[in-house]
């Protein structure tokens, strides 16, 4: 069991130099030849608080992250060494392309590397940002008002059999649109682009919240980033 102290000790380490801006967009660049590597949390692990606890935050982290790269790499390595040094959401977008043998085992951890990297951008300090400007006109568009999102993601949330995620995707008829997927699969893999996205695997609450996958997205709800959302709706914008 970790202590408080190692917790927080590790948390900072994980935050030093790793500011939301440019390193934001760095975490899911090619890996190096010798593979990808687990990308420091732009927080320390108690930043989240009261909403995610540190120790799940230290847990999910460098155990269950680090765990799927390790065997990204693994893979990667044994029957396609030349994948390793391509980007993580090309990979994860061309998987019909890798030797049938891997394909399963890089899905699944090539998809658990690329979710994680993205979700920890995806969340920030309780309540310290809130969408606006043309990100709250979508989602008012999309939704009826921010509550409405709120109530469709979590019916996506609970919906989810078993482990997966809850994501915000640019729509098709509308602006905006909610959709889940099973395990560590990515809504890019099916050409969507990903605005927001859920962890509802039990390892990303059980701690704190036990069996209420409820009450962990309602609470999830308030450490949200809302920048970062806006910054991939302002992306997909102009594509």
């Amino acid at each position: 069991m970790w202590t408080r102290r190692d917790i927080l000790r590790w948390g900072v380490v994980g935050a030093v130099g790793a500011g939301i801006g440019p390193w934001s967009r760095a975490v899911c660049q090619q890996a190096q030849a010798s593979g990808f590597t687990l990308p420091k949390l732009p927080y320390a692990y108690d930043a989240l608080e009261p909403i995610i606890d540190a120790e799940t935050m230290m847990i999910h982290h460098t155990r269950h992250h680090q765990a799927y790269i390790d065997n990204l790499n693994k893979a990667l390595a044994e029957a396609a060494p030349e994948w390793l040094t391509r980007d993580i959401t090309d990979i994860v977008r061309h998987y019909s392309q890798l030797p049938e043998k891997i394909r399963t085992t890089v899905r699944n951890n090539g998809g658990g590397h690329l979710n994680h990297s993205w979700f920890w951008l995806m969340m920030a300090k309780p309540r310290s940002t809130a969408p606006k400007g043309e990100l709250l006109k979508a989602l008012e568009s999309s939704f009826g008002s921010l509550d409405g999102f709120k109530k469709e993601f979590l019916a996506a949330a609970l919906g989810r059999f078993g482990s997966g995620w809850a994501w915000l995707v640019v729509g098709k008829e509308k602006p905006l649109a909610i959709t889940s997927t099973p395990n560590q699969d990515n809504p890019i893999t099916d050409g969507q682009t990903v605005l927001l996205g859920c962890d509802v695997w039990e390892h990303a609450y059980y701690l704190k919240y036990r069996n209420a996958r409820g009450k962990y997205v309602e609470a999830w709800f308030d450490v949200i980033n809302w920048d970062d959302v806006a910054e991939r709706f302002a992306k997909a914008s102009k594509q």
